[in-house]
């Protein structure tokens, strides 16, 4: 208790932690429980659970506090904005000499605020693309293992297990969640992350399908389907969902993302799988026109293949023709062939008479090596005659013993040229034997005796023995079978001799000029090397 104050006052003397104490106690007594609407403002959530925020109206505004225990029986997901009720008591925090709520329970202030959350809700989803048809599955047309999310104890499992039962037997799971009430949302995500967890061929069978499911109710019921942590679990699930949440008027958040909406929980089982009858009763009806259907198939394409076959041509037609143009392709091709080697062969005697004979050649180089002998023993002679007169202007100004060393000098300088001339000219006449063999093997190679090596032969005329007398013009090239007359003797010209042959038939012999025969090429000029210390010798 404090104490009196001096200076004439009777007032106590708090210190401040009594002070704050006394308005504690005072503060929670007055106010133990109290509910109180307002706007929530500057909410979140610290990581340790508990939850912070200001409830406000258009004069005041109060701080709030939500323990961790009180956040997680919330039914709904505060947000800045949402007006709400909140239901708790008044207490002080001496630390900051503030005052606020301790909230134990929440909800919204009616049913337009709740409206107002799921719609603000859904368009903040919405515009993460967590709706977009993109997204949703195709359902199996007949799944072995369904899965059923609902509360196990509701007429709801007992319609979906009927329904089901009636329209094709199928193997159910029933995970077993609240629907409504704190918790209710979590438990029904946990289910729909649980089932698509499962793996295929585990001791527990993964669903091909999947049915959220609760009866009707009011939006208060059903808020659990409205909740942020439902929708993304169902929006995450790779197996088919169809969301069956409420009566046919009732819609919650589940339903935009599910893959499909069911206006009831047997409507989503008539959805889930089709009428065990119809398909037996469809599947007899195929079976019934199967065979017409194949028999109008192989008629048709019998019908068809008659109709390709009048349309081909007779196989022999197609023989026929192709051997007539291989007739034609084969006789312009020896037509061709003979063209081609009568212009090679006119080609090679063009060439044959544009060369000159090895004798010519070989003149024209001992012709050309003559001149340069000339004017190279006069420019000796030149050469000679100025060091000769140099030696002898030199020589009336110098010594005997000088003269000497100058003579001697100029002999061996005279000597090294000589070689060197020696040299030169060995070295020309080499370049000119390489020159005249090489256009005498080009001489050759033009030869008609080439060809008669590879295996032709040369078909001449004849004398009266057969071989080169007699007759008209021995020895000349016949080119035509038409210049050959019957009886006529001929001498057939090969690589390594002659042999006379006659003529059994042939036609009368042509008016035109007969080819004349290649002339052979001259001998090649021998030359013997020069012996040491003479003149090379032309011939």
């Amino acid at each position: 208790m404090g104490e009196s104050g001096g200076g004439g006052h009777n007032l106590p003397i708090y210190t401040v932690t009594e002070i704050s104490g006394e308005l504690k106690r005072t503060v929670e007594g007055r106010f133990a429980a109290v509910r109180v609407r307002g706007e929530i403002s500057g909410f979140k959530r610290a990581a340790s659970g508990h939850c912070y925020l200001a409830l406000k109206d258009e004069d005041a505004l109060i701080d709030a506090v939500v323990w961790r225990g009180a956040a997680g029986r919330l039914s709904f997901r505060p947000e800045d904005g949402l007006e709400v009720i909140a239901t708790g008591r008044l207490t002080t925090y001496p630390g900051r000499s503030k005052y606020q709520l301790v909230v134990e329970q929440m909800e919204p202030a009616g049913t337009g605020a709740l409206m107002a959350l799921i719609e603000d809700r859904r368009r903040r989803l919405a515009a993460e693309g967590l709706f977009d048809a993109a997204r949703k599955q195709a359902l199996p047309f007949l799944p072995e293992v369904i899965g059923v999310v609902t509360s196990p104890t509701g007429a709801v499992i007992r319609d979906i297990l009927h329904r089901l039962a009636e329209r094709f037997p199928r193997r159910v799971i029933i995970w077993p969640v609240l629907v409504q009430g704190p918790g209710a949302a979590d438990q029904v995500a946990a289910a729909i992350r649980g089932f698509d967890a499962l793996v295929p061929g585990g001791a527990i069978p993964r669903p091909d399908l999947l049915i959220v499911a609760r009866g009707g109710g009011s939006i208060e019921d059903l808020m659990a389907f409205n909740e942020e942590a439902v929708v993304r679990a169902a929006a995450a699930c790779t197996i088919p969902l169809i969301s069956a949440v409420g009566h046919e008027t009732d819609t919650t958040l589940i339903d935009f993302v599910a893959d499909l909406r069911a206006p009831t929980p047997t409507a989503a089982a008539e959805k889930a799988v089709p009428v065990l009858g119809d398909l037996l009763l469809e599947v007899g009806d195929l079976g019934a026109r199967l065979p017409g259907a194949a028999f109008r198939i192989i008629e048709r394409g019998a019908e068809r293949t008659r109709g390709l076959a009048r349309g081909l041509p007779r196989p022999q037609s197609l023989i026929d023709s192709a051997t007539q143009r291989l007739d034609d392709r084969a006789e312009r091709l020896h037509a061709g062939i003979d063209r081609v080697l009568e212009r090679r062969a006119a080609r090679v005697a063009e060439l044959s008479a544009r060369l000159k004979s090895p004798g010519e050649r070989f003149a024209e180089a001992a012709g050309r090596l003559d001149l340069v002998l000339q004017r190279l023993d006069a420019a000796m002679h030149r050469i000679g005659d100025r060091a000769t007169a140099r030696l002898d202007r030199a020589a009336a100004g110098v010594t005997p013993a000088a003269a000497i060393r100058a003579r001697n000098l100029g002999a061996e300088r005279l000597g090294g040229l000589s070689d060197r001339l020696h040299a030169a000219e060995a070295r020309h006449l080499r370049n000119l034997a390489d020159r005249l063999a090489g256009q005498g093997a080009l001489l050759e190679s033009y030869s008609y005796r080439r060809a008669l090596a590879r295996g032709f032969a040369l078909v001449e005329t004849a004398g009266e023995d057969g071989i080169d007398g007699g007759g008209d013009e021995p020895g000349r090239p016949l080119t035509r079978a038409a210049a050959i007359a019957a009886g006529q003797a001929l001498s057939l010209v090969f690589a390594d001799g002659r042999v006379a042959a006659h003529a059994d038939g042939g036609a009368p012999p042509a008016s035109t000029d007969a080819t004349p025969r290649p002339a052979r090429p001259a001998a090649r000029p021998r030359r013997d090397p020069p012996a040491t210390g003479e003149q090379p010798k032309l011939f």
